[in-house]
């Protein structure tokens, strides 16, 4: 929620400074996030005048202008249409920063004309949108002046946090009320005149849909002249961020934020018949939105409709078709309370967000609409001119009469401070709440309309029918209420004033336990920390095309209210953010780094599985041990198998099988098995085509650890590790195999030649080219022997070797390499 410090002082009568409103703001719950004075970012922007502004000599869209701020005139290359002689405009000189791009002005030639400084637009500041031409000034703007100063934008905008449950702070009304509560000053008076119309109004309301919309007020007001709004009203919306439109529209805008009453206008003569009707959405109801975008209605959905069809989708944006514009001179003015519940569910279904929506879900001010009405045709009356009807009203205004009883000793027992009883009540009432009784220990208070968040007790004959329901539900019908003024009475106090207490220390601490699934994540964390690569924590979910380059976009993974359109289907694999993540790493110049993330993967059936998946991108870097190399496919594996080698896997076991999913080169690419059908890790470089689309280099490479489908370790009695007393051996082996044969089926041939001596073969050689036949290749490993029983001779280290050659030859087709 936004709002300017003069905004605020319409209703705050205080002569407070901003840094003990800021203070008092925190202190009651509306938590600060931040202050923006565009007159800070806007201190070199000055007054000028053109003085002359001729074509550009080599430049058939720029003009060279001669510009005058007081001083020494100055040569400025312009681009905007509207420059000429005479104009009064906005100067950025030479060292000025841009506020919406961050560019630093220097100066310099444009096509071999000075350039002293620059001529901005709206947009270029950050004050509209309006980018077709530079500002125009009236002509009395003085030159030479701050820009900012003479605009009036020398004031702070705040913008506070507003919890789900504070619809009332949506609105600087609503501010000001606290504001004043706490003691900050006085409310100002809210009493519009009423205003008595005149016939008919030439809409009339028709509620087919009262469970939505259980009561609607509108008029119509005629003759009005509608057009650019006053320069108060503009720059009241602007300095939140709102577009002024026109003035009839700027109203509602106006109203939505200072009294968190939405309103909506309709042009009279764009709409069919004469009558409005509030009903559930049918087939077929869709009409274009003031967005631009379509708008599609469903069942439960509440649409305003005319005889020509659905015109707006109730409480959440209208259409297109019956806006207001420079052109209307009747408008029909809506005022409606709509119900919360309808209005969230349709808002999540169709993705709309509003300053309507945000405000009728979490709740508005029930009794508001007659004065919300009257405030507005007032406004309108005054800006536009026109001749107001009789209000037309379908429905019922809502009874309100909500208590809630505060026992004074719980505010020590509950909130742990010390308020007596008097302080207390003064300070409900001073939020608006008005006492119906009081004695020495209690009182009970009139919830007022606008604090609809204030629990409704619930009654007996509405407790489920469960044993002891009914006693939970009288109690509940006492202290949520309660819980809710405690809450009031302490935020007014300050919650800074509460006093801490520590927590209870217990006797035993018990020590911490993990699971074993626990603790092989976090061992798998710290293990790809160690290998250099840096941990990330990203979204569990991604875009669907970025998740279409990792597999696929199941519509079963597809968010119904993702937090951002960008951000809209639940991940494959956590490489899909991390790629991500690596691409923006990279935009800001880093270029040889890894990352991990150990998170969860989802597959279209809704399962979900723990993954610890990495990626690496560029190189090794600059060594003066290692020569400088790009990262491969070896890489990822070595990852993989670090990881499962900590993990106490009986590494002998595992075998790797060529290729992987799409999204890896299917030729640079494997999978880890533990036997034929449990697949423990990938690996491999990124397919060319998939890091072409992410922004990455071509050469990066990935790994996803599956540590759902580790096994765990078998429970072995521990022993003292036995070191045997005979030297090893080892004997090298360089054997013929067909190119297409791994390397790994060798050295398992190699190792299963005798099990019991043999507790190793690594391969050390790997040679392709001149001597070696075409389609062959030589593989050399060595082995190494360890006997346990007695030394070996000769004669049966020789069998040995020869039961290993005719071991690799009978399972790999291999011969010895002569």
């Amino acid at each position: 929620m936004k709002f300017s410090l003069s905004w605020l002082k319409t209703w705050l009568d205080t002569d407070a400074s901003l840094e003990d409103i800021l203070a008092t703001l925190n202190k009651i719950g509306l938590e600060v996030e931040g202050v923006e004075n565009k007159a800070e970012a806007l201190k070199p922007f000055t007054i000028a005048q053109i003085i002359e502004a001729k074509p550009h000599p080599n430049a058939d869209r720029l003009r060279a202008c001669r510009v005058t701020a007081g001083g020494a005139e100055l040569s400025v290359v312009c681009g905007a249409p509207n420059a000429r002689a005479g104009l009064k405009v906005v100067l950025a000189p030479a060292g000025a920063v841009i506020p919406t791009n961050g560019m630093v002005l220097k100066v310099g030639e444009i096509r071999g004309v000075k350039s002293e400084g620059m001529l901005t637009s709206a947009r270029e500041l950050g004050l509209g949108e309006d980018h077709d031409g530079i500002i125009e000034l009236p002509d009395d703007a003085p030159i030479g002046d701050n820009y900012a100063v003479w605009a009036g934008l020398d004031e702070p905008v705040i913008e506070i946090s507003i919890t789900p449950n504070r619809g009332d702070a949506l609105a600087v009304r609503g501010i000001a009320r606290d504001l004043a509560a706490a003691g900050l000053g006085n409310l100002k008076p809210f009493a519009p005149a009423p205003i008595a119309g005149k016939g008919a109004s030439a809409i009339q309301w028709v509620n087919d849909y009262q469970e939505a919309c259980p009561w609607v007020v509108g008029r119509t007001i005629r003759g009005v002249k509608n057009g650019p709004s006053p320069e108060w009203l503009v720059k009241r919306l602007e300095s939140i961020g709102l577009r002024p439109i026109n003035t009839l529209v700027d109203i509602t805008n106006f109203f939505t934020y200072d009294l968190g009453r939405p309103l909506h206008v309709f042009d009279v003569n764009k709409l069919t018949g004469p009558t409005l009707t509030l009903r559930p959405g049918h087939a077929g109801d869709s009409f274009p939105g003031l967005a631009g975008k379509e708008v599609q209605a469903g069942s439960e959905d509440c649409v305003i409709a005319d005889g020509a069809g659905a015109q707006s989708l109730a409480g959440i944006t209208g259409g297109e078709g019956t806006g207001c514009d420079e052109a209307t001179t009747d408008v029909f003015i809506e005022c409606a309370l709509f119900d919360r519940v309808r209005i969230a569910k349709t808002g999540q279904r169709t993705g709309i967000f509003s300053d309507a929506r945000a405000r009728f879900e979490r709740g508005i001010d029930s009794q508001l609409l007659p004065e919300a009405l009257d405030a507005a045709t007032a406004l309108v009356l005054e800006l536009c001119g026109g001749e107001a009807s009789e209000i037309s009203e379908a429905g019922n205004r809502p009874e309100w009469s909500r208590q809630a009883k505060l026992r004074f000793d719980r505010l020590q027992s509950f909130g742990g401070s010390d308020i007596s009883a008097p302080e207390a009540v003064e300070s409900l009432e001073r939020l608006g709440f008005t006492v119906v009784t009081e004695d020495a220990d209690s009182v009970v208070v009139a919830v007022p309309s606008w604090r609809n968040d204030v629990a409704q007790p619930q009654s007996l004959d509405q407790a489920p029918d469960l044993p002891g329901a009914a006693a939970a539900a009288e109690g509940a019908a006492e202290i949520e209420p309660e819980a809710d003024l405690i809450e009031e009475v302490l935020r007014l106090k300050g919650l800074d004033a509460i006093t801490p207490v520590s927590l209870p220390v217990a006797s035993l601490v018990p020590a911490p336990i993990l699971t074993p699934k626990q603790a092989r994540t976090a061992l798998a964390r710290r293990v790809l920390a160690a290998r250099g690569l840096l941990e990330c924590v990203t979204f569990s979910f991604t875009d669907d095309a970025t998740s279409a380059l990792f597999g696929d976009s199941p519509e079963s993974l597809r968010l119904a209210n993702p937090i951002s359109a960008d951000v809209n289907q639940m991940r494959a694999t956590p490489l899909a953010t991390l790629a991500q993540a690596a691409a923006r790493n990279l935009a800001r110049g880093f270029s040889d780094f890894g990352l991990f993330e150990t998170g969860p993967a989802y597959a279209a059936d809704l399962s979900q599985a723990l993954v610890a998946a990495g990626l690496r991108v560029g190189g090794t870097g600059l060594s003066a041990l290692t020569p400088a190399r790009a990262f491969d496919a070896m890489d990822a594996k070595a990852d993989a198998l670090a990881v499962l080698a900590s993990l106490d896997l009986p590494m002998d076991a595992l075998t790797t099988t060529a290729g992987g999913p799409s999204y890896y080169h299917p030729g640079q690419s494997g999978a880890l098995m533990q036997g034929p059908k449990t697949m423990l890790a990938r690996f491999g470089a990124l397919h060319p085509a998939v890091a072409a689309k992410l922004d990455l280099p071509v050469g990066s490479v990935a790994f996803e650890i599956f540590l759902d489908a580790i096994p765990e370790p078998k429970r072995r009695k521990k022993s003292a590790p036995v070191v045997p007393p005979f030297q090893p051996l080892r004997r090298d082996f360089a054997f013929l195999v067909d190119d297409n044969v791994g390397a790994e089926a060798v050295l398992r041939a190699a190792k299963g030649a005798e099990r019991n001596l043999i507790t190793s073969a690594v391969l050390f050689d790997r040679y392709q080219g001149k001597g070696v036949p075409e389609g062959k290749v030589s593989l050399a490993i060595a082995v190494t022997l360890q006997p346990t029983a007695k030394s070996l001779t000769d004669a049966e280290i020789e069998a040995v070797c020869a039961k290993i050659v005719a071991d690799v030859g009978k399972k790999t087709g291999a011969t010895l390499r002569r």
